[in-house]
């Protein structure tokens, strides 16, 4: 099966209802349209929820993209998977581009030799208004399809991106020989790292932390490792070019010749690879429970502020009162001016421990709320009996 995204080649012509309309339209041909459905819509008819998505898609007018993502799922010549099995797999396929909670509307089309799925699919979230945008979804797609193909006996298509030069041939290091390149290893232990240095200094403590170092050579930038198989630094990531770093940095700033010798915290070998984990609906899951956690926690803190908000109100609605008894009752400018103080320094006390409590409950829902680091995640999930999760622990 191949898993495709079809880009939108103008966003003037973005248009959910016009690709929704286009994919359940049976052309006049009894054979071409399958099963039907719209999910996460309210709507009970087709129609209903296209207008449900346009209404949704009009929630968020800062969204400069394309606002809807069109994807098509297609089977090899002969297969005829269960209406059942052809929505699992929309479903996981959707759960793992991030787009599980969003509104889709999908069609089974059996109009050419291949069987398949067109989905239209509303970026804008239905609740948060908020546009997603899967992250690297080519290979994302890949992982997924590779993994339904398996799960329920698909025949099996080639899911593997083409690689430029250099990159490539790292990669055919590392499926024949079956030992780890350097561009493999540093893009699967610090790649992120690099990419977060802030300096050329700190991009250099970074080299020497990974038992590297980055030395210029020919008119670009190169990793060298403790063992010298050297990796031009963009064929490791394209942002990591020269260029690229010093627009980001600067002018090019050499590492010290004279440096204080540090024990790396990891360094190189042409050790054999790990077995690769296929975590890409793992990752979706991290990443949804992540949003779910913020989510909540925004609501809970919106309760808080609403609560105290309240206390404050009622403490001031209690001042003004007392401040009007002692008005009327109050003998003596002398013994009002006290009362008055009195009232004032009693609402002071009241707003500060109002405030104080707020502030307590705050801390209290960040703790418990918190979002966990993707590691932290795969072992509590590990912890808790999850399979996939401890595999992917295993393999890192």
């Amino acid at each position: 099966m191949i898993a495709k995204h079809v880009p939108m080649r103008s966003l003037g012509k973005s248009d959910f209802a016009g690709l929704a309309n286009y994919i359940t339209d049976a052309q006049s041909k009894d054979h071409r349209l399958g099963h039907v459905q719209a999910t996460n819509c309210e709507a009970g008819s087709i129609q209903d929820a296209i207008t449900e998505v346009l209404a949704t898609q009009h929630t968020n007018t800062r969204a400069k993209g394309d606002k809807t993502y069109h994807l098509i799922v297609s089977f090899r010549a002969g297969e005829q998977p269960s209406a059942d099995t052809l929505r699992a797999i929309e479903e996981r396929i959707c759960v793992g581009l991030g787009y599980g909670e969003h509104q889709r509307i999908s069609a089974v089309h059996n109009d050419t030799d291949n069987l398949h799925i067109h989905i239209a699919i509303n970026k804008i979230h239905p609740t948060r208004h908020t546009m997603h945008e899967p992250y690297y979804p080519h290979r994302a797609l890949a992982e997924l399809c590779t993994a339904l193909e398996r799960d329920y006996g698909l025949e099996r298509d080639n899911h593997e991106p083409r690689k430029r030069g250099a990159e490539g041939r790292a990669a055919d290091m590392e499926r024949h020989a079956g030992v780890e390149s350097l561009v493999g290893w540093i893009k699967r232990e610090c790649l992120d790292e690099i990419k977060g240095a802030q300096s050329w200094q700190e991009l250099h403590q970074v080299m020497r932390d990974n038992g590297m170092e980055l030395r210029v050579r020919a008119n670009g930038l190169v990793f060298e490792a403790g063992d010298g198989t050297m990796v031009k630094a963009s064929t490791v990531a394209r942002d990591l070019s020269k260029p690229s770093l010093e627009a980001r940095l600067g002018p090019f700033e050499a590492s010290p010749e004279r440096q204080a010798q540090t024990t790396a915290k990891r360094q190189y070998r042409k050790d054999p690879i790990r077995l690769r984990v296929n975590t890409v609906e793992l990752y979706a899951k991290y990443k949804a429970e992540q949003q779910s956690l913020t989510t909540a926690r925004a609501q809970a803190l919106e309760r808080a502020r609403h609560r105290k908000d309240r206390l404050i109100e009622a403490a001031k609605r209690s001042n003004r009162l007392r401040r009007a008894t002692i008005k009327v009752v109050g003998e003596g400018r002398a013994n009002k001016k006290l009362l008055y103080a009195q009232a004032s320094k009693a609402l002071r006390s009241e707003l500060q421990a109002i405030n104080k409590q707020f502030q307590q409950e705050r801390t209290a829902l960040y703790a418990e709320h918190s979002r966990r680091t993707w590691a932290d995640w795969l072992k509590k999930e590990a912890q808790h009996g999850g399979a996939d999760a401890l595999a992917a622990l295993r393999a890192r």
